[in-house]
């Protein structure tokens, strides 16, 4: 008996399983886990409440890899994790929802707003082989989000002068900020992307 189905339904395209809802989330919990392995690479400093740590470039490479929408709602998943006290954020702060409400409460709520950014700018390419210029570009751009954000939330909580602002918040995260920045993009240049969201 020969199948009375139209071609158009049969010959239907499997989409792969990163383009599916179950797949678009898994790669956000499996980016929540990535972040918090990065916070957890940290080292305090003596001067300032902030430590060094690799959040920004995980937030960095989420954000260009999965683009704006899957890397904005990966960091606010991040973001609810912590606050329900999961041990996700670094480990030089109180943890919880004290951390998001502590010195540092203005670089994790930058981001959400970084990785969209990231993602938005990158994606702007068209193509799933990113350009190193481009990648670099985009975690620039998303960068000042962690150093306005950051560096305002810090001076409003600590009452800190302009001045000392950018010696605790600004200044000694620039040069790592740079090498985080280039080895994202370089990452993300070197590989063949999923379609990002």
């Amino acid at each position: 008996m020969q199948s009375t189905l139209p071609t158009t339904l049969t010959a239907a395209p499997t989409a792969a399983f990163q383009d599916t809802l179950a797949g678009k989330a898994a790669l956000v919990v499996a980016a929540t886990g990535f972040l918090a392995i990065c916070a957890h690479v940290s080292i305090p400093l003596f001067f300032t409440p902030v430590p060094l740590s690799l959040i920004t470039f995980g937030v960095l490479l989420v954000g260009l890899t999965l683009g704006p929408v899957a890397g904005f709602s990966a960091m606010v998943l991040y973001l609810a994790e912590g606050a329900a006290g999961m041990p996700v954020f670094s480990p030089q702060g109180p943890g919880g929802l004290a951390q998001l409400l502590g010195p540092t409460a203005g670089y994790l709520f930058s981001y959400p707003l970084a990785a969209a950014t990231a993602g938005a700018l990158v994606r702007t390419a068209g193509s799933q082989r990113v350009r190193f210029a481009s990648a670099c570009f985009a975690g620039a751009v998303a960068s000042l989000f962690f150093f306005v954000m950051g560096a305002t939330w810090l001076a409003h909580f600590l009452h800190l002068t302009p001045t000392a602002t950018m010696y605790s918040a600004v200044l000694p995260f620039l040069p790592g900020e740079v090498i985080k920045v280039a080895a994202a993009a370089g990452i993300v240049s070197a590989v063949r992307l999923p379609r990002r969201s």
